[in-house]
């Protein structure tokens, strides 16, 4: 038989069939549900291979045991907080991610989440449905000269920060060190960003190192003109301190396309007018996706041929 490719995230057939074509010598097995994937490694995990997976997703080391033969694991998108990367090492199982693919997409959809949520674009929309006129409605805040503090200026939070210097926004920016090379103000202190800014924009990678880093008090430091936006991992934001505070008015607004519900919406919000709210498709386009499936076939190309991957983890 064949070895295996095993799929564990969404695809759509013609991604898959280019899977297919580009490596004849593997059957490619689709299981992007939870009870798809248990049965397919319980089927096919002996001639198991090589695993296309999500950073929210994963893959665990439990799983790993039960593909002996595995050699390589890598993730679509930038992520890979869920794909137990010490166990895959400790066992020489090569660990790979998308990193770079879908970066513009995940940028643009930041700033799209931003305006919407200073601007107050959808509670402007269902007003103007229901036939209520500007007149009758609070004057919408400017976006041009808000302060927007990045949480995590790595390459996408670089991009972020280019498209908001168009739009005259001074920039700042917390990571656990300074970047060489980078003129925005640095933060060493997450609460001092957070008291600078106007708008709060977090880009940091998930993982439990992250989990709640932005808090009861991060937002408090925000303040009441404050409006925070997520296109990181919805646990790296404790969604009931979010939604405590925009509800008390100790937080103007918010703009979210992650939750820590996933894929279910957060109930704590969903009722909340002043916060938009996407179903994590920051990454998603046409695009972005079809980079996506081109760098795990560039990935896998290069271990098959046993040259290093195009991006390791």
């Amino acid at each position: 038989m064949k070895p295996a490719l095993l799929v564990l995230n969404l695809q759509v057939p013609a991604h898959l069939l280019q899977m297919a074509q580009a490596f004849p010598d593997f059957e490619v097995i689709y299981a992007p549900e939870a009870d798809q994937a248990e049965a397919a490694i319980s089927e096919h995990g002996a001639r198991v291979q090589c695993v296309c997976t999500i950073g929210a997703t994963g893959l665990s080391a439990a799983q790993m045991q039960r593909m002996p033969e595995l050699a390589l694991v890598c993730a679509m998108g930038a992520g890979y907080e869920n794909i137990d990367v010490s166990h895959a090492k400790a066992h020489g199982i090569a660990v790979g991610n998308g990193v770079g693919t879908n970066d513009e997409c995940v940028a643009d959809h930041a700033m799209g989440l931003l305006i919407a949520a200073v601007r107050g674009i959808v509670k402007l929309d269902k007003a103007t449905r229901a036939g209520v006129w500007r007149s009758a409605m609070p004057l919408p805040a400017n976006v041009s000269g808000k302060r927007l503090g990045i949480v995590g200026l790595g390459t996408i939070g670089a991009k972020i920060a280019k498209r908001a210097a168009a739009f005259d926004m001074p920039i700042g920016y917390h990571n656990r060190k300074p970047k060489e090379g980078v003129s925005y103000a640095y933060f060493d202190s997450l609460l001092e960003l957070a008291a600078w800014a106007d708008v709060l924009l977090v880009a940091t990678p998930g993982g439990a190192g992250t989990r709640h880093l932005i808090d009861a008090e991060v937002l408090s430091a925000l303040g009441e003109k404050g409006v925070l936006v997520n296109i990181a991992r919805g646990s790296v934001v404790d969604t009931q301190a979010l939604a405590e505070a925009v509800r008390t008015g100790r937080l103007a607004g918010a703009g979210l396309d992650v939750y820590e519900s996933e894929p279910q919406p957060p109930q704590e919000l969903i009722d909340l007018d002043a916060v938009v709210l996407t179903p994590h498709v920051g990454g998603w386009s046409p695009e972005a996706v079809q980079n996506s499936v081109d760098r795990f076939i560039a990935n896998m190309r290069n271990h098959l041929d046993g040259k290093p991957l195009v991006s390791p983890v």
